[in-house]
């Protein structure tokens, strides 16, 4: 479990610096008339729009993991590399459709997430610019997850590294204008991004043809294969809808947020950039109980396949309740490294939201790592249903009702008295959805009806 899981922890923190890489140039060196926040503000949103990205070839990527590691596990090789050639078929399909529609909505799409001024300005040309290597980030997304199905969690970890230093090197000197480089700004940071993306799939296809962790891509297995795309949609599309509906209904709760104004989105912005330190271990051990759930359940082994699960269920509280200590001791300096400085009227507003969070790191915990297990095993509709309710029962309407101010009518009949707690307030709405997910992944796992889905 540690052997994989690893890599991954490393991986998903080279992931991480790339989005921070991007918040801190920007908060340290790009100032506006409309303020530091405006640029804050964009980045944040940029972040939310990256994420669904990344989310949306989750619907290839989820599928490719969990049949690569039962094809492994059964030792059917020859599936396993048919199964990776037809996840990048679809996911080069994806792909196009995602670049047709941001052509024609990435203007709408940022009016959506109610920003204004400067900030949706700034967010719009960003994402204008990421546009065009939407093929490679799908590439690396699909791709490394056919490896980690597989087994093999170092290939990520190498390329993410590349990635990163690309995207620093670059947005950096074109951020400041260093050396033969022109000073391009804000613009610098969306090219810095984009050609680290591309590097990082070129090197990727390199691996694939060349062969690696014994997956290796050929015209061959790149033929159309009806029957096993429909057994890695049957499980991509739900475990794909869950990792979108968590997306979409961010969206939804930070328009929320939006709506309480720049200084408070800012807030809000820096708080789940020092919060996504916590995926780093939550996603590394989830990627864990994946692999191994899936790998035992090809190889008929239910015992080991849970066993595996729980395991790394128990590394990832130990971690993340240390992370939450960080959160709640180093609330401020943490904060403070962001924005250059304690003077801005963000600080004391992102240093007690991190306060808030670190409330969730074990019930976080929970939920993250059984997620993977079951989608590892190929039952993916429960998460989707789980993370339904989590939101839209729990998280949305608490949202409402403790960030905003004054009385609203939520139907003819009824009359609502916001609490006015502002961004706060959003963030203990999310607070009781992390609980409650928690509880009803628990139970899913406690019944064991995952380890009999059938793939």
């Amino acid at each position: 479990m540690m052997r994989l899981a690893l890599p991954v922890l490393v991986e998903y923190l080279l992931h991480v610096l790339v989005n921070y890489v991007d918040l801190w140039l920007a908060g340290n060196y790009l100032t506006d008339p409309s303020g530091q926040e405006a640029y804050v503000a964009a980045i944040t949103q940029v972040g939310y729009v990256m994420w669904f990205t990344f989310n949306l070839f989750a619907v290839v990527a989820i599928g490719a993991t969990a049949l690569v590691a039962r094809f492994v596990g059964a030792n059917e090789w020859e599936q396993a590399r048919r199964c990776a050639g037809q996840a990048l078929l679809l996911g080069v399909a994806l792909a196009v459709l995602v670049v047709c529609a941001g052509a024609t909505g990435i203007d709408a799409l940022v009016r959506q997430l109610q920003l204004h001024g400067g900030a949706a300005e700034f967010a719009s040309e960003y994402l204008w610019i990421i546009l065009y290597v939407i093929p490679a980030i799908m590439l690396n997304e699909v791709a490394i997850a056919a490896l980690r199905g597989a087994g093999d969690m170092v290939s990520g970890l190498i390329v993410m590294s590349i990635v990163n230093g690309v995207n620093l090197l670059i947005s950096a000197s074109l951020l400041l204008g260093l050396g033969p480089f022109p000073e391009l700004g804000w613009r610098g940071l969306a090219i810095g991004s984009a050609i680290g993306h591309a590097v990082g799939a070129a090197i990727l296809l390199v691996m694939l043809l060349r062969g690696r962790a014994g997956i290796k891509l050929s015209l061959s297995r790149l033929t159309p294969d009806m029957q096993l795309m429909r057994r890695l949609l049957r499980v991509g599309i739900p475990g794909g809808a869950d990792a979108l509906a968590v997306v979409l209904c961010h969206f939804w709760y930070v328009s929320i947020i939006n709506q309480l104004g720049t200084l408070q989105t800012a807030a809000h912005g820096i708080g789940v950039r020092v919060e996504a330190l916590a995926y780093m271990p939550a996603t590394a051990f989830q990627a864990a109980a994946a692999t191994l759930c899936g790998q035992f359940l090809g190889a008929g082994d239910i015992a080991r396949a849970r066993r595996s699960a729980l395991v790394a269920v128990l590394a990832a509280e130990v971690l993340l309740s240390a992370v939450g200590a960080v959160f709640f001791f180093g609330s401020r300096p943490l904060t403070t490294f962001f924005l250059g400085g304690g003077d801005s009227a963000v600080v004391p507003i992102t240093t007690y939201l991190l306060q808030i969070v670190a409330l969730t790191m074990p019930p976080f915990a929970l939920t993250a790592v059984l997620s993977g297990a079951l989608r590892g095993a190929g039952d993916t509709r429960w998460p989707l249903a789980i993370t339904l309710v989590g939101f839209l029962v729990v998280r949305i309407p608490l949202a409402y009702l403790f960030a905003r101010e004054g009385t609203w009518h939520a139907t003819e009949t009824i009359v609502i008295q916001g609490f006015g707690w502002g961004v706060a307030g959003a963030w203990y709405a999310m607070v009781a959805d992390v609980v409650v997910r928690a509880a009803l992944i628990s139970w899913r796992f406690m019944h064991g009806g995952w380890s009999r889905v059938v793939v």
